[in-house]
């Protein structure tokens, strides 16, 4: 009992110690342990936080709740996740639908899961396979747009054909864009994290279309590689237009901004994107005349920064999980030294839940 209340009183204490950078502060939100390597994050507007574990790091829970009292819980329960593949992506939308986003299974299967976490019930469950899905998918993240009833997802895949995927909630069909597009498609630049070049197999990584997200209007999808130093964006009329042939929503895709090697992104209403920024353990922000600035910085804080998430109140969330330290990527071998982190800072100007 003891233990448990230092454990708490401890993850409190965490909650509020603060680091000052050049561009204000930023704090840990939550430190967490090899139990809970975090993947990505997802936050309601009445602030309940939603986490998915990272599978590289070989946890079997998929999705958590992290709740106020510094506990960490199975969500919905430990059951429901007993049934799940990996999970990365996950997003609450404004109907307070937790989005989760699983990566195909060995049969090539996965599953856009929608739960309703105020009846806390299924909403919707929808089927991805071939030919939407390749045999070397790997989806990886989402963004939903209620607008239109629809889920934008990218799927890296095995480089050469990573693509996006468009989901209709209301039909279930899915389509696959801009596969193996220069769009998507990795670029030839290594990702160096202090001074070390990632590789797999002997083989500088090549990763593609892995980030994305969808500003508050529901009228742009940004996007771009991890093994990438451009984002790209495309109007949401055209990724939803059917009966736009392939090669005209290639013509439709723009060159928004440089940016550097990163894993995850996400906009306020104002329109700065933000970017985690791998090579130089920090996160930073592509502002509205589309130049990218370091935001924070810091080797440990900031050690493979992940997947981001707004809140209601202006603040911005991120997963920090070291996965260039991962058994994935390092022959087995658990290199990080177990300590992850959730960073809070503030937005530079309003936020949108959902994004």
């Amino acid at each position: 009992m003891l233990r448990q209340v230092f454990v708490v009183s401890l993850l409190a204490l965490l909650s509020v110690i603060t680091f000052t950078t050049c561009a204000g502060e930023f704090s840990v939100f939550r430190e967490l342990d090899k139990q809970h390597p975090p993947g990505n994050i997802a936050v309601s507007a009445n602030g309940r936080v939603f986490m998915s574990n990272h599978h590289f790091y070989g946890v079997d829970s998929r999705i958590v709740e992290l709740n106020k009292d510094g506990s960490i819980v199975d969500y919905p329960d430990t059951e429901f996740n007993q049934h799940l593949n990996p999970v990365l992506g996950v997003v609450v939308d404004e109907q307070g639908i937790l989005w989760m986003l699983e990566t195909a299974s060995a049969e090539g299967v996965g599953r856009l899961i929608g739960w309703d976490i105020q009846q806390n019930s299924l909403y919707k469950m929808i089927t991805l396979k071939a030919p939407v899905l390749p045999e070397n998918s790997f989806l990886n993240d989402l963004a939903v747009d209620r607008k239109h009833e629809a889920v934008y997802i990218t799927d890296p895949a095995g480089g050469s054909n990573a693509g996006l995927i468009v989901v209709n909630l209301t039909t279930g069909s899915a389509k696959r864009v801009l596969d193996g597009s220069i769009y998507t498609r990795p670029e030839d630049v290594d990702t160096v994290i202090n001074g070390n070049t990632l590789s797999i197999g002997g083989q500088p990584i090549r990763i593609g279309v892995d980030a994305l997200t969808i500003d508050p209007a529901n009228e742009w999808v940004y996007f771009g590689a991890l093994s990438g130093e451009k984002l790209y964006r495309v109007h949401t009329q055209y990724l939803l237009d059917a009966k736009l042939s392939p090669n005209m929503l290639r013509s439709k895709v723009e060159f928004y901004a440089n940016k550097p090697i990163s894993d995850g992104i996400t906009i306020d209403n104002g329109g700065n994107i933000y970017v985690t920024d791998i090579g130089n353990n920090a996160v930073g922000y592509i502002d509205t005349e589309r130049q990218y600035h370091i935001l924070h910085q810091d080797d440990d804080k900031f050690s493979w920064s992940d997947g981001f998430s707004t809140t209601a109140d202006g603040k911005l969330l991120v997963t920090v999980n070291k996965l260039h330290q991962s058994p994935a990527v390092n022959n087995q071998q658990d290199k990080s030294d177990g300590r992850y982190y959730i960073i809070q800072f503030d937005a530079l100007t309003a936020t949108t839940v959902g994004r």
